[in-house]
């Protein structure tokens, strides 16, 4: 599919009803508000006919305080989901030695793994994201990995499997005018256009030089003057679902975000239930009932007032057994009611988005083993072997492109091969545990000092563990083996 026509509407209309899921799942990723409020102004009630709490006009009541609270679960989910998957980060590796210094050298100078978690994130929200190996030669001598989110692109599918897709972004603008620049990947090809528009209608195509924010892609451009040819065969571009199938769109290869529909209401009911808690906090705020007797009058149109700080006060002319002193007037605030009601439902979304409640610190925090850690997180680490499947093949991918432009782009002799990718464990074994076992293991007689050395450090090479392995042997006070000898290493 070529770039749109003239006039086409925007975003295209096949997209209309994704892109509308995927406002609301971005408006509770984001705890906006008032983007909580507008996706639900036209949407009050569900089918059930209660009507949502973010539903109700903030301006009903003129000079009254919104009193509506967001607890951020949303976010909160996908943070978690990011970092099942990321705070530890990925090893790429290749075989030839010099294509592997240049892999690590643009992995740490363009910071992936810190793309990487920001992608998974974003995908957990949203339902997906899709990765882009682009450059600029005048900003990095190398190409850059960078994200897209899946509202910001028009795919185009083959088999379920990305053909090409276009990205899109609003560009600023002084006007009413819309300017939008739309780049469409395909294989060895990157499209570039430019759109003076309207908010629903693309408009017409227009030199790239009519807008500042995209004026030097212009020089960039092919003899055609419209499209850059990248000298590699692949799509410069990936699309990472965060989980599959779609429930709304079945058969699609979109993938489904970690809210999904039901979990709307859940996390509608979370801020309902604290909202409510709140409230019985200002309501149950001490207040004190004085008679008239007790004010002191300001003088004519100016009021009365009371003052708590007086410690004498003359008695009033009424008899003992009425009453008519100072009375102390406090509701009771519902504790323990709405906390476990929070948390019945904290605990019922999570599980619905895939995961443990452990993962988010709820139940018993009494410090653990890992294989301990594992067992009470099990859904957690189901969810995060599944999204790893999606992950893999297409960062790998995407590490190929990028390897294959840097060579023809920045480092011809490279030797280019597609990268291994290799998820660190979600839990860390904790090393007081592992000294134990290798204490076990030793007094069978059972393990190797490289064993033990490659156990307590996997991320060391071949060089570093020999090296140690001659420290630990040298100070025991054993001869330290000839390394050519089988079965050196004791």
């Amino acid at each position: 599919m070529p770039l749109p026509a003239n006039g086409a509407p925007w975003p295209p209309p096949e997209l209309a009803k994704l892109y509308a899921e995927i406002r609301v799942d971005d408006a509770w990723y984001s705890g906006d508000h008032d983007k909580l409020a507008a996706v639900y102004r036209d949407n009050a009630a569900r089918k059930d006919g209660r009507r949502r709490l973010w539903a109700r006009d903030r301006n009903v009541h003129p000079g009254k305080r919104d009193t509506r609270l967001h607890i951020p679960l949303a976010g909160d989910v996908a943070t978690a989901s990011a970092d099942l998957l990321f705070a530890e980060p990925p090893t790429f590796t290749v075989a030839d030695a010099a294509a592997q210094d240049r892999l690590d050298e643009i992995a740490e100078a363009d910071g992936i793994a810190n793309t990487l978690i920001e992608a998974a994130e974003v995908a957990s929200a949203l339902g997906g994201v899709y990765l882009r190996v682009t450059w600029d030669r005048a900003l990095a001598d190398r190409p850059l990995l960078t994200v897209v989110h899946a509202d910001a692109a028009v795919p185009e599918w083959r088999w379920g499997r990305l053909a090409a897709v276009t990205f899109w972004h609003e560009l600023a603008s002084d006007s009413a005018t819309v300017w939008r620049h739309l780049e469409r990947h395909s294989p060895g090809r990157i499209e570039h256009a430019l759109y003076q528009g309207s908010p629903d209608r693309l408009g017409v195509r227009v030199p790239l030089t009519d807008h500042p924010e995209v004026a030097a892609l212009a020089d960039s451009l092919g003899p055609d003057g419209d499209s850059i040819e990248t000298g590699i065969d692949l799509l410069t571009a990936a699309y990472i679902p965060n989980i599959r199938p779609s429930r709304r769109h079945r058969g699609s290869p979109f993938g489904r975000s970690d809210y999904a529909a039901p979990l709307y209401d859940l996390f509608d009911a979370l801020d309902t239930t604290w909202s409510s808690w709140i409230r019985d906090l200002r309501l149950a705020r001490a207040r004190l009932l004085v008679p008239d007797g007790y004010l002191r009058d300001h003088g004519p149109g100016r009021g009365a007032s009371f003052d708590d700080d007086r410690e004498i006060w003359q008695l009033l002319n009424i008899p003992p057994t009425e009453g008519g002193g100072i009375t102390l007037s406090q509701f009771e605030i519902r504790v323990a009611e709405h906390a476990q009601t929070a948390e019945a439902i904290t605990r019922q979304a999570v599980r619905s988005a895939g995961y443990s409640a452990q993962t988010f610190g709820l139940g018993d925090q009494v410090a653990v083993t890992a294989t301990e850690v594992k067992a009470r997180e099990r859904r957690s680490m189901t969810t995060r072997d599944k999204k790893v499947r999606y992950w893999a093949p297409a960062v790998a991918d995407m590490l190929h492109v990028l390897l294959m432009l840097d060579r023809a782009l920045f480092t011809p002799a490279l030797v280019v091969e597609r990268p291994r990718v290799e998820f660190a464990p979600a839990v860390s074994e904790d090393p007081s545990s592992t000294a134990q076992t290798l204490a076990l293991l030793s007094q069978a007689e059972a393990v190797s000092t490289e064993t033990k050395v490659r156990a307590l450090h996997p991320d060391w090479d071949d060089t570093a563990v020999r090296e140690e392995v001659d420290r630990v042997l040298a100070e025991s006070g054993r001869t330290v083996p000839d390394p050519m000898q089988a079965g050196a290493l004791v």
